[in-house]
């Protein structure tokens, strides 16, 4: 998630207000951390990266950093972004097709004039700030469509304070981050968030921001509460029913899979586990299966 902005010229990363980047809210130019992912998907060859840009650049601003950067080389194109909330291509099919960034921004006219996507053509995203870390309650982002939209098929849920606190996010990133995990899931028509967005990620109190992954991971692939239950156990039926839309094939057993009995994802608590454990790259696209907590600091 970057906030980006026309600056000295350039395009900047900042943190600002009024539209407009100031010498003390700039942090660096964009093309320096656009660099620092092309390098990562370089040297990734079966990772897949999400961008979200808060935009206020003008026309023609993205494209030239864009290009500069050598990022267009792994751009997964707006056409084949599915309209409506349908289906999204097979992980292994973007891997393959080295169609591996997908990035996402805010300026509608854009997707047109620049093939940059506008994310909430796509994306459903809860409130950030103070008003989106209420008990019971996840309400969209004012841009964003209604959590419960099935017009779009990826899910972000932001948990984190409107101003960072250091001290108090380990508290935050804990059990009140699984349990509005859960909240959010039953307010967005039954669908796992396929991105969690906190402040200060490695601070917790417990499992935190990995194990609210963990968990949503777990449901998205295997229908288990935790992504440790479904080593083993990923045979899984229906993945390749995508005839169906997306509210359905995503969520009609749970997001692209059959539902595993309790006695099936095995036993006991796995939070904390050192498990890495793949991603299936034969996941249909809107059940994205890698689920990242961004750090804002």
């Amino acid at each position: 998630m970057l906030d980006t902005y026309d600056f000295n010229n350039d395009v900047w990363l900042c943190h600002s207000f009024g539209g407009k980047c100031y010498n003390i809210t700039a942090f660096q130019p964009a093309i320096n951390v656009f660099k620092e992912i092309q390098t990562f998907l370089e040297a990734n060859p079966s990772a897949v990266i999400t961008v979200f840009l808060e935009d206020y650049t003008v026309a023609g601003s993205l494209p030239k950093v864009f290009n500069a950067s050598g990022l267009m080389k792994y751009w997964f194109p707006v056409a084949k972004m599915p309209k409506s909330g349908g289906n999204w291509p097979l992980l292994k099919d973007m891997i393959s097709q080295n169609e591996r960034l997908l990035v996402f921004a805010s300026k509608k006219a854009k997707e047109a004039s620049e093939g940059i996507p506008f994310e909430w053509n796509y994306v459903v995203e809860s409130q950030y700030g103070n008003e989106g870390m209420v008990e019971g309650k996840c309400p969209n982002r004012g841009e964003s469509p209604a959590m419960d939209s099935k017009s779009q098929s990826l899910v972000l849920m932001n948990f984190f304070t409107t101003d960072p606190n250091p001290t108090g996010v380990c508290g935050n990133n804990s059990a009140p981050l699984v349990s509005m995990l859960k909240t959010c899931h039953d307010l967005s028509g039954n669908r796992w968030p396929n991105y969690i967005a906190v402040d200060y990620y490695m601070r917790s109190d417990g499992g935190g921001a990995p194990l609210a992954t963990d968990v949503a991971n777990g449901h998205l692939v295997c229908g288990c509460d935790n992504i440790a239950y479904c080593k083993g156990q990923l045979d899984i039926r229906n993945l390749r029913d995508t005839s169906a839309p997306t509210a359905v094939a995503a969520q009609g057993a749970g997001q692209g899979y059959e539902p595993r009995r309790r006695s099936q994802c095995g036993g006991g608590s796995a939070s904390g586990l050192p498990v890495e454990l793949l991603p299936r790259t034969d996941v249909p696209g809107s059940a994205l299966p890698l689920v990242r907590a961004l750090c804002f600091s």
